[in-house]
């Protein structure tokens, strides 16, 4: 008797493209994991810059601070939403508040298990405990915290190639159409924003089938 041959089935895929100094990709950072976890879906991590891409568009930094309007609109829905999901929130006094260094650093990461964690004590540090997340001194007891060499991760996060590579990224983003964050691909399908999430995760899991 011979075995059958079982077809391989791929796991369905979202791309979460996310922005350390982003309030809306605070809330997405901090449940994707479980939410795509729930529906059998893979999450690929994918930090990006903002500011080049907000730059091009002709915003010389957040639109929520160039629109007083939608800027006040904005903190209001964030206690909202952080309320809904039972998340911390504080709002920082710095917005938005530099992250490139956290960006390397989850760039070393993407693939690694410990994403996941790590940005969303990188996004409590800046969304809810309103700290400095751009240094060193912030991110080395993260990175301990996890078991991981800090020192060595640090250095190679501020290494050119790194460097390199973050900008092709966020030349990535900006090839593709992204204009914010949290934006979410599966396949050539674009979702933008945290309301979008669930959305996302519905079309990929569809895949499954």
């Amino acid at each position: 008797m011979t075995g059958a041959t079982v077809p391989f089935k791929q796991v369905p895929e979202i791309e979460f493209w996310f922005e350390f100094a982003s309030n809306y990709s605070y809330l997405s950072v901090m449940r994707i994991e479980d939410a795509a976890r729930q529906c059998g879906v893979r999450v690929t991590w994918k930090p990006f810059l903002l500011g080049p891409i907000f730059r091009d568009l002709g915003f010389a930094t957040s639109p929520f601070l160039l629109q007083k309007e939608k800027g006040a609109h904005m903190w209001q829905d964030m206690v909202r939403q952080c309320r809904k999901y039972g998340l911390r929130w504080t709002k920082p006094t710095v917005f938005p508040r530099p992250g490139i260094l956290p960006a390397r650093v989850a760039l070393l990461g993407a693939e690694q298990p410990w994403i996941g964690t790590f940005s969303r004590r990188v996004m409590e540090l800046n969304f809810a405990d309103d700290e400095d997340i751009n240094s060193t001194e912030r991110l080395i007891p993260i990175l301990t915290e996890l078991g991981l060499p800090a020192d060595a991760l640090l250095e190679q996060a501020q290494a050119e190639l790194t460097k390199s590579r973050l900008r092709e990224q966020t030349d990535e983003a900006r090839r593709r159409g992204i204009f914010g964050a949290p934006t979410f691909f599966v396949g050539t399908e674009m979702f933008w924003g945290n309301d979008r999430l669930d959305d996302a995760l519905l079309l990929a899991a569809e895949q499954k089938a």
